[in-house]
């Protein structure tokens, strides 16, 4: 005779036998079920493998690989950084040294084919891309803006104590990769500027032209005033991110206005840098307009693309920010 315990028992045994010769345990879990669909790694742009893979992405079935090449060879670079977090065969897609080719050869257009192929090899083992992320460059997608303060004090009649007042004004510099740049004093906003920051601007909106040179990481610009007395403006920057490739800030190390002579006196849209260079920072070829070395204003600039001039913390007022730190 035997006892229920016991039936229950080889039920149990039998049943725990025919798993262990099973090879496969089937499972309804839908999200197991998705493994061998969406997981599976996708094949690169260009690959020679020749495996079948059937891609399950309903855009990658209805685009060709030819025109999605099209479409980012018309990308920014940084457009391009954003869409190749969308999934893999993008990224493999975007890898593709091309794109970064032509991205260094304009933004180092003035240095010319043969000198940016020779530290290609030299210094960045051939990887266009590795070139763009590291080597410091000047970008062209925005406006770099230095936010500039100081205190004056005011007048109050019939008061025992004065008012004190915060004043905030902007330098703003866009630039070119054929190596001209903008310059602008203002107190107005980014986003009210940025409209007039192009080549079309006129005196009359403040706005001068001038020249630049780029060498490793220290940028050389000079503007002309022009006017009774001629002034020209040297700059001196240094170029620098907050991450890699953001070359996104530029301290501004020194500011010094000089004199000119009549005959030195070109026209403003001509090359001023070529005749300034090589002179001493006291410098000054009109005993009318000494050679001046600034020391304040000379805050950080700070990188703002033009599709963020809109949203930018440096349109707040004064009263919401009084100091700000470009970091």
């Amino acid at each position: 005779m035997t006892s229920d315990y016991a039936i229950k028992l080889a039920a149990e045994l039998e049943s725990a036998s025919r798993l262990r010769a099973a090879q496969f345990l089937v499972t309804q879990r839908p999200w197991l079920d998705l493994y061998g669909i969406n997981v599976r790694p996708v094949t690169p742009f260009s690959s020679l493998s020749s495996k079948p893979f059937v891609d399950t992405a309903l855009i990658h079935r209805s685009l060709p690989d030819e025109l999605l090449f099209d479409i980012f060879s018309k990308m920014d670079p940084y457009t391009l950084g954003r869409a190749a977090c969308v999934c893999r065969k993008w990224r493999y897609t975007i890898r593709n040294p091309i794109f970064w080719r032509n991205a260094c050869l304009r933004a180092w257009q003035l240095n010319g084919v043969v000198e940016n192929y020779k530290i290609l090899q030299s210094v960045y083992h051939g990887s266009w891309r590795k070139m763009w992320l590291l080597r410091p460059r000047i970008r062209t997608d925005g406006l770099y803006v230095s936010r500039n303060t100081y205190i004056r004090a005011g007048v109050a009649e019939w008061k025992i104590t004065n008012p004190v007042h915060i004043v905030c004004y902007y330098r703003y510099m866009r630039f070119y990769p054929s190596g001209r740049f903008l310059y602008k004093n203002s107190s107005q906003k980014v986003k009210e500027v940025v409209k007039f920051m192009n080549i079309r601007s006129s005196k009359a909106d403040c706005v001068f032209s001038g020249h630049y040179t780029l060498s490793q990481d220290r940028v050389e610009a000079a503007i002309l005033y022009p006017g009774l007395r001629p002034t020209v403006l040297r700059i001196r920057l240094r170029l620098r991110g907050t991450t890699e490739g953001a070359n996104n800030r530029m301290d501004l190390l020194s500011l010094v206005t000089s004199g000119v002579n009549d005959a030195e006196a070109i026209d403003p849209d001509d090359d001023i840098l070529g005749l300034v260079e090589g002179w001493e920072e006291d410098e000054t070829h009109n005993p009318d307009v000494p050679a001046t070395s600034h020391k304040r204003g000379l805050t950080p600039f700070v990188f703002v693309p033009f599709d963020e001039v809109e949203t930018s913390v440096l349109n707040l007022p004064v009263e919401k920010m009084d100091y700000f730190v470009p970091g």
